[in-house]
């Protein structure tokens, strides 16, 4: 079945297309990686929303996201209540209605 990981990020003010742009290399650099989508959810906030065949696809890519994580880190503001600087979660499909 298929999974999804989801992070979620804070730009700094100013470094928004500095972050867009870390991540134009991402279907080459991460393995197994189906299909991925930034979306704005607020000023400076984004949502990164991966595709992956299957879990063990998403773990075997980690490495490589957190190179590319690492590639962009210093744009990204800290979250608080102890995140860091990015919220993330990844789990399997167990309900796909369409």
């Amino acid at each position: 079945m298929a999974a999804f990981n989801t992070v979620r990020f804070r730009v700094r003010p100013g470094r928004d297309q500095e972050f867009l742009d870390a991540h134009n290399g991402i279907a080459h650099a991460w393995p197994g990686l189906v299909q991925a989508n930034i979306i704005k959810t607020g000023d400076r906030s984004y949502c990164l929303i991966a595709e992956w065949p299957d879990m063990e696809a998403c773990i075997a890519a980690r490495p490589a996201m957190i190179a590319t994580l690492n590639s962009f880190r210093d744009t990204l503001e800290d979250l608080g209540n102890g995140l860091g600087v990015t919220d993330a979660v990844a789990g399997a499909v167990v309900l796909a209605p369409k």
